[in-house]
């Protein structure tokens, strides 16, 4: 057997505590009844970390006056923490293969939520028993050699400006928070997973869930302003923002001081649009966050609460003063809480069970905690009875709603049945070191082991083993637990109880987990996953635009303009669709644009169609009237050659309409344009031909004019050819400099693609217009002087009309065409070629059809002179 004394600090559970030489003195050492106490025995004290409150829940103090130590009232759920100590000793004892030489027993201690008392506490545990003297030790066996400090984030670095000092390892099995002193990390380990990745958990469970508009609650602390400091502008770039971050007062425990706080604090949150609120906090916050549910609910706001999503840090847990064990617990229900990862462990439950408070008399702070828990008394005095009930000390702990007491072990439980394992395992592994070197153990060497704390840092830091619970324990280069969080749901009933179901988790590797269906939501929100956003998403079809003066969360919904979608919600632009794609009415699809064209299988070109053919087909006839009438006077008066060449035109004219209808094609572009401008000059310079014959042959009659060698067919040859050659040059040119091709344009129609023949040179096109309007033009100007002449068959007021008409639709079609899209500008092109060829064939050969079929009378030689006569008259 050795003599070594481990003291472990460890902030668990109330004890009791007498006032002794005007301080609060340490508690008694809680007994373990199957082992006994010998002088090798190893010896783990801890200091608990408990509020001590008067009975009308009027002031919070550090220690209790002498006279009113029996009133104290405990926080429930910090008893389960003892237990859970007490339960991990009693299976080290048991287990010969951990320490197989020594005997571990435990003390408890109490720092009161005090860092005066935990500073107190922790020189103490330096010094020799019973005697407050620092750096005088008597007795060896109370050398400290570990300490362990939780749950609260603070006492950690209250104990570490007294210990590093000294070299002592510091366990945290509750949460830790940064360290004053750089060399105070050196000696410490967490029996909690990085809290930094608490905080990515939180963040990825709202960008999960889509919950960017929150509120924030804080405790008002050193812990409190580092996470509003350093984790909360991580949150705000990635699309987090927060109607409002309010702070709970710290460490004032009188609800009278506090009243006017906590009501301003509870008008800002209900009046708050968000419907998610994370609250960062200890272990003692959540005692405030149900007192300010109390409040509300004597002021009938408690609904509105209730229809919040709370989330909360793994640094608090669900805990309760027996004054609140009636209060209504229904506001937490469909809270989620961040816990340290845990499991339940064999055999704990049966601990629990077997537990009596008759079986540890010794032990006066389970009289107090089964007194209050079990509201009983074990006084028999009626003067001195807290309860009229009696307790028997049979009562069963699994009785006790889950609100009082929770029968699975919690993870700040489980953290601390870790951290004495921790600790057993690193003696255990400087004591078989030590055995390596010799064969038989010195006392003496033992002793300077345990002289030297320093000395089991080695250890500690390289500590692996596997719990229980089958999970491997070890500790990364920072002394900090490998380990991630729970995400744990919390689920209360009418009766008071609460469960705890595990609906995700987060991974060491930042991995996060949800089963969203095992989630139960708030009470108000009638089981449906809420949203907490600053306005409606933007649905797809719109995209976000900024207002000003607000958070980037806020913002205005604008719809996408034509061509470009949304296809996501909340888009912060529109998509460009792509060219040959458009965007449909609800602007959250892009269509892909049919291929249009002027088609034989629509009802304007089979229309367009059908009145070229119909017009080529009756000048045929008309054609063919004028040669089967080639011998009478009135076909011969107007030269029958240009007659003949002006309807063969004429129905190539027509014909050529059909060039333009049907799907564009490279010979078809290529000629179309060039076969119509070629034809319709040989037409209208057959017509200006006619026009100057005329005129010439009037001007030929008078006495003495030498025009008459001028008429002939030679210079109507001379004429038509003439303008062809002018005509057909242009049009050779415009084919090899920059012919016509079959093109897509994309964005004339929204809807379509128009597959059209480009022109090649505009330039070129309309020249070719251009000496079409110029023949059309000579053509007028001639047959308007010539319209009065004297003649029988004188045609040139017809021509004069049909070039006017002829002048007007081609006028009409320049703007038309340059303001039309796709095949209607094809029709355009295709209805002035039918109307201006209509025109001519309808004003020039009518009137000599009627004549020639309908009147033939006077289609004769001597109507002819007696015509003439009339007219020299």
């Amino acid at each position: 057997m050795v003599a070594f004394v481990i003291w472990i600090l460890a902030l668990v559970s109330p004890v009791e505590c007498t006032f002794l030489a005007g301080k609060c003195a340490i508690g008694r050492p809680l007994p373990i009844r199957h082992k006994h106490y010998q002088a090798g025995d190893l010896i783990i004290a801890g200091i608990t970390s408990q509020i001590y409150v008067f009975p009308h829940l009027t002031t919070f103090t550090v220690c209790p006056p002498e006279e009113i130590v029996d009133d104290v009232m405990i926080v429930f759920q910090n008893y389960q923490h003892l237990l859970a100590l007490e339960f991990a000793v009693k299976e080290i004892n048991g287990n010969l293969a951990i320490l197989p030489n020594a005997t571990l027993g435990f003390r408890i201690f109490n720092n009161q939520f005090s860092p005066t008392q935990t500073y107190h506490t922790s020189i103490d545990l330096l010094c020799t028993p019973s005697q407050f003297i620092p750096n005088y030790v008597c007795d060896v066996q109370n050398n400290l050699v570990a300490v362990t400090a939780g749950p609260n984030s603070d006492i950690g670095v209250h104990m570490g400006h007294v210990l590093y000092v000294y070299k002592v390892p510091q366990i945290m099995y509750g949460s830790a928070s940064e360290l004053n002193y750089r060399s105070q990390g050196i000696f410490s380990y967490q029996m909690f997973p990085d809290v930094s990745l608490q905080y990515i958990g939180i963040l990825q469970l709202l960008l999960h869930f889509n919950w960017t508009w929150i509120g924030i609650i804080y405790v008002n602390s050193d812990h409190g302003q580092r996470f509003i400091r350093n984790v909360l502008p991580g949150y705000f770039r990635k699309g987090i923002c927060f109607d409002i971050i309010e702070g709970f007062p710290k460490e004032s425990f009188s609800l009278a001081d506090m009243r006017n706080e906590l009501i301003d604090i509870r008008k800002v949150v209900l009046r708050s649009t968000a419907k998610v609120m994370v609250v960062h906090g200890e272990a003692e916050t959540l005692i405030l966050l149900r007192s300010w549910f109390q409040i509300s609910d004597f002021e009938g706001m408690q609904s509105k609460a209730k229809s919040k999503v709370w989330i909360m840090t793994s640094q608090m847990d669900f805990v309760s003063l027996p004054l609140q064990r009636n209060w209504d617990i229904q506001t937490l229900h469909g809270s989620i809480f961040f816990a340290s990862h845990s499991k339940n462990l064999l055999g704990f439950r049966n601990f629990l069970q077997r537990k009596r408070a008759t079986s540890e008399k010794e032990d006066s702070f389970t009289k107090n905690f089964w007194e209050q828990a079990f509201t009983c008394s074990f006084s028999k005095s009626v003067r001195d009875r807290k309860f009229d009930k009696i307790c028997t000390g049979e009562e069963r702990l699994e009785t006790l709603p889950s609100s009082v007491f929770e029968m699975s072990m919690t993870a700040q439980s489980y953290s601390m049945y870790n951290a004495i394992y921790a600790v057993a395992h690193a003696l255990h592994a400087m004591y078989t070191s030590n055995s390596k070197h010799r064969a038989m153990v010195d006392v003496r060497r033992w002793v300077f082991f345990h002289k030297q704390p320093w000395q089991l840092h080695h250890f500690l830091k390289h500590v692996s083993f596997n719990n229980s619970a089958g999970e491997n324990i070890f500790f990364n280069q920072n002394g900090i637990l490998v380990s991630g969080f729970d995400i744990i749901n919390w689920v209360t009933f009418q009766n008071q109880s609460l469960h705890r179901v595990k609906v995700g988790k987060i991974d060491p590797d930042e991995q996060l987990t949800i089963y969203e269906d095992t989630i139960a939501w708030p009470i108000m929100l009638n089981q449906s996953q809420p949203v907490s956003l600053c306005n409606d998403n933007c649905c797809p079809g719109y995209r976000k635009a900024t207002r000003q003066g607000e958070p980037f969360c806020c913002y205005s919904c604008l719809r996408c303009p034509e061509g470009k979608i949304s296809n996501k919600t909340d888009m912060d632009s529109c998509i460009q669709c792509p060219e040959d794609h458009y965007s449909n009415n609800q602007r959250d699809a892009c269509i892909p644009k049919k291929i249009s064209f002027l088609s034989y299988k629509e009802p304007l070109g089979i229309s367009l169609a059908i009145t070229a053919l119909h017009f080529s087909f009756i000048t045929a006839l008309v054609l063919g009237v004028f040669i089967k009438h080639q011998d009478t006077p009135i076909v011969k008066a107007n030269n029958r050659d240009l007659t003949y060449a002006l309807l063969t035109s004429l129905i190539f004219c027509f014909l050529c309409a059909l060039l333009f209808i049907g799907q564009p094609e490279k010979l078809m572009c290529l000629f179309r344009q060039a076969a119509f401008g070629v034809i319709f000059s040989v037409a209208v310079s057959c017509v200006l031909a006619k026009t100057i014959l005329v005129l010439l042959a009037f001007m030929s009659t008078k006495p003495g004019s030498k025009m008459k060698k001028w008429v002939g067919k030679r210079l109507a040859n001379t004429i038509v050819l003439a303008c062809f050659l002018i005509q057909a040059t242009i049009c050779t040119v415009w084919l090899t400099t920059s012919p016509p091709f079959p093109d897509f344009v994309m964005n004339i129609m929204a809807e379509e693609i128009v597959l059209e023949c480009n022109e090649g040179s505009l330039i070129m096109f309309y020249c070719v217009l251009a000496f079409m309007g110029f023949l059309a033009i000579v053509s007028f100007t001639v047959a308007f002087l010539a319209r009065k002449l004297p003649d029988t068959f004188n045609e040139a007021k017809f021509i004069t009309f049909s070039m006017l008409v002829f002048c007007c639709v081609w006028l009409s079609f320049v703007p038309s065409y340059l303001s039309t899209k796709g095949k209607y500008t094809v029709a355009v092109e295709i209805f002035s070629i039918l109307a201006s060829s209509a025109v001519l064939l309808v004003c020039i050969f009518s009137p000599k059809c009627y004549i020639i079929l309908l009147k033939p009378e006077l289609n004769s030689k001597g109507q002819l002179i007696k015509r003439n006569n009339k007219n020299i008259k």
